[in-house]
């Protein structure tokens, strides 16, 4: 465990020289940011005990299950991002901010997947997680019926020199609204296991 946080410290480190040599200081930021969001029980437990916190057989089931969360979400936002480069929808975005977005974004998709592991998902019942991964599937969904919408309204528009409606109407007002009830729906459920007793 401290090899591997030495590892991870040191890495970040250097790569937070390195961006700050490069004058990218939102991005330095970001990663310094994301870095102790990420081993935040390691980072609070050195701090009130000056030792690292034990990882028993449930901790490393809970860390794993928020690094995949991360990686699938971080997966999915690339994916999401390559839509400006593709097509003459939005300016084309910085770098340095798609970087940070995605550092902070990701650090904090890792820090709500363990707190739900660890405190929320013990309290929930299985009709809230059964609900909670329908939210998950609706915003996942949304994200991409909007992306395929519009490559397919630009696709249809530019071949056949028309103006496409439908799939303007699902990128447009469809897919935003089920994006919304998503993320709304699975916080409401993340709050209720949070608040609730432990079964």
């Amino acid at each position: 465990m401290k090899r591997s946080i030495l590892a991870v410290s040191i890495t970040a480190l250097v790569i937070t020289v390195v961006l700050i040599v490069m004058e990218a200081y939102y991005v330095a930021v970001a990663l310094v940011v994301g870095t102790l969001i990420m081993g935040h029980r390691e980072v609070w437990s050195l701090v009130r005990r000056r030792k690292l916190p034990i990882i028993d057989e449930r901790v490393r089931e809970n860390l794993s299950k928020s690094v995949r969360n991360s990686f699938v979400f971080l997966a999915m936002a690339l994916a999401f991002l390559m839509l400006p480069f593709s097509t003459a929808l939005a300016v084309e975005p910085k770098p340095q901010h798609v970087l940070g977005g995605l550092f902070l974004s990701g650090g904090a998709v890792y820090l709500l997947s363990y707190i739900y592991y660890d405190r929320a998902e013990p309290r929930s019942t299985e009709r809230r997680h059964r609900m909670l991964k329908t939210f998950l599937i609706v915003a996942g969904i949304a994200v991409a019926a909007f992306i395929i919408s519009v490559f397919l309204h630009n696709a249809i528009s530019a071949l056949f020199d028309i103006e496409e409606a439908v799939f303007f109407v699902i990128a447009v007002f469809i897919s935003p609204l089920a994006l919304l009830v998503g993320p709304v729906g699975s916080l409401v459920l993340f709050v209720m296991g949070l608040l609730g007793k432990a079964s």
